[in-house]
């Protein structure tokens, strides 16, 4: 285990399975994931939102966990952390607004640090002008985003994930499998039996 230091950045409404799965996952392989929100401190919590496929035009919302934040925001400086993870749901929708994380967001595309994105956190990958040719999945009604903002949408099934470099993405929750062993080969994380 290599044991990275790997930077989360959450907001109210994040997905709850895009949230506490790689949270643990990460913590159980041995990395240190520090989860943090802007203008939240250590200790404070997030509302999360659970989305489900139930047959509507589109996912379904439900109350998740609050989710306790392990790391205050005010206190992180994104060139401290090895890689980065960016839950879907609502929250990047509001994250890709705060300056401060749009410029930590760049800070790892410009170092070439691993990033792993989900969902709808291809909105803040967008407003953070990090796509311009690079191929990235998310929801699918995030195509638009990923293609305005110059990249290339990878539509694939909802249980894949699709690696660019250092850019590991996948379209929702049903992805983790895919999603978070492609993150932990670009980590360079081994795992023996």
């Amino acid at each position: 285990m290599s044991g990275k230091k790997i930077l989360m950045i959450c907001g109210d409404y994040c997905e709850d399975y895009e949230t506490m799965v790689p949270f643990q996952a990460l913590l159980a392989v041995g990395h240190t994931v520090h989860a943090v929100c802007p203008n939240k401190a250590m200790g404070e919590h997030i509302k999360t939102a659970i989305h489900d496929f139930e047959g509507a035009q589109t996912y379904s919302e439900k109350p998740g966990h609050n989710f306790v934040l392990n790391a205050s925001f005010a206190d992180v400086k994104a060139e401290h952390y090895d890689a980065l993870v960016l839950p879907g749901g609502r929250g990047p929708e509001y994250l890709r607004t705060n300056p401060t994380v749009v410029t930590m967001v760049q800070h790892f595309f410009a170092a070439n640090k691993p990033v792993a994105a989900i969902c709808h956190a291809a909105q803040l990958l967008a407003g953070a002008g990090v796509l311009k040719g690079r191929r990235c999945s998310a929801y699918p009604a995030c195509q638009a985003e990923v293609e305005l903002a110059g990249g290339v949408y990878a539509d694939i099934a909802v249980d894949s994930a699709v690696t660019d470099g250092n850019l590991v993405s996948a379209p929702a929750w049903p992805a983790h499998p895919a999603w978070i062993a492609q993150f932990l080969a670009v980590l360079g994380t081994r795992i023996s039996h």
